[in-house]
C-alpha cells in the first residue's frame, strides 16, 4: 500500500512541478520535446565520456534553473538508474579484454582498463538520457506533452497508448490500493502461510478482472468526452525568442561536444 501510495504521489508532484513559473516550465513544450530528443540522441551517439559529463552538468543545471528538486532527481532516477545499469554492465569490468587496472582481493579476478571505459560510458548516457527525459516530464504537463508530440507528427497510436496508460495506471493504482486496506480491516487475527498464498492469489485474480473490465470503462469515458487520438488543450502554443533559442542553442551545444571529442 505504501508503494502504491507512494506512486501516485509521485504523479501529484510532478503535476505541481510543472504548473510552476520557472524557467524550464515557461518553454514553449515543443520547444523541449525536440531539445530533449536532440540530447538523448547526441548522448547515445556519444563514444568518450568527457562530452556526457558536459550534458549531465547541463541537465543538473537547468534543474536547478527550473526548480526541480536535486533530491527527487536523486532517488527517482539516477539511484534506479545507477542498479539497474551497473548490474547490467558488471560481467563488462571482468569479461572485456585489455590491461588489467584492478584485482579483487580473494577472488582475483580482473578489472580490465576498456572493461571500465566501457561501463562507465553506458552508465553515462543511461543518466544523461533519463535525466533529460525526467525534467522535460517534469516541467510539462501531460496533456500539453501530448499536444506537442502530434505537432511533431507523432503518430497518433503512440499518443493513444500514452495517454491511456498514464490514465489507466493511476485509476488502478487507486484500486489496488483500496483492495489491500479493504483486505486489513477485514483481518483479526494473523493467517498462516497457506492462507496467505491462497489470499493473494485470489487478490490478484479480482484485480485482473477488474482491470480488464475498468480498461474497457476508462476508454469509453474517454471516447464519450470526445477524445479521439488528438490531445486539445485551451492554451495554444506560441514559439517566442527564448523558446527558438533553446531549440537550437540546446542541440547545437549538445552536437557540438559529442563531435569535438570524437
Amino acid at each position: 500500500m505504501a508503494s502504491l501510495l507512494d506512486t501516485v504521489e509521485h504523479a501529484q508532484v510532478a503535476e505541481r512541478v510543472s504548473a510552476g513559473r520557472s524557467w524550464l516550465q515557461g518553454l514553449d513544450p515543443r520547444a523541449k520535446v525536440a531539445s530533449t530528443l536532440a540530447v538523448i540522441l547526441a548522448a547515445t551517439l556519444s563514444r568518450r565520456l568527457t562530452p556526457l559529463v558536459v550534458l549531465l552538468a547541463m541537465g543538473l543545471a537547468t534543474a536547478l534553473a527550473s526548480s526541480i528538486p536535486l533530491r527527487r532527481l536523486a532517488f527517482r532516477v539516477w539511484l534506479p538508474t545507477l542498479l539497474f545499469t551497473g548490474a547490467i554492465v558488471l560481467p563488462a569490468l571482468f569479461l572485456t579484454p585489455g590491461e588489467v587496472a584492478y584485482r579483487l582481493p580473494e577472488l582475483g579476478w580482473a578489472v580490465t582498463v576498456p572493461g571500465s571505459r566501457t561501463a562507465a560510458l553506458l552508465v553515462a548516457r543511461v543518466l544523461t538520457a533519463a535525466t533529460f527525459a525526467t525534467l522535460l516530464l517534469l516541467s510539462t504537463p501531460w496533456n500539453h506533452f501530448l499536444k506537442a508530440l502530434r505537432i511533431l507528427r507523432v503518430p497518433t497510436v503512440f499518443v493513444v497508448i500514452l495517454s491511456m496508460t498514464y490514465r489507466y495506471l493511476l485509476v488502478m493504482l487507486e484500486t489496488a490500493s483500496a483492495m489491500f486496506e479493504s483486505r486489513r480491516s477485514r483481518l483479526v487475527a494473523r493467517l498462516s502461510g497457506r492462507e496467505w498464498r491462497s489470499l493473494t492469489t485470489a487478490t490478484a485474480g479480482v484485480l485482473l478482472e477488474k482491470s480488464l473490465v475498468m480498461s474497457n470503462e476508462v476508454h469509453q469515458a474517454m471516447l464519450a468526452r470526445g477524445f479521439r487520438g488528438e490531445a486539445y488543450t485551451i492554451d495554444e502554443f506560441r514559439m517566442r525568442p527564448a523558446d527558438w533559442v533553446w531549440t537550437l542553442a540546446i542541440p547545437v551545444l549538445a552536437f557540438a561536444a559529442v563531435w569535438l571529442r570524437r
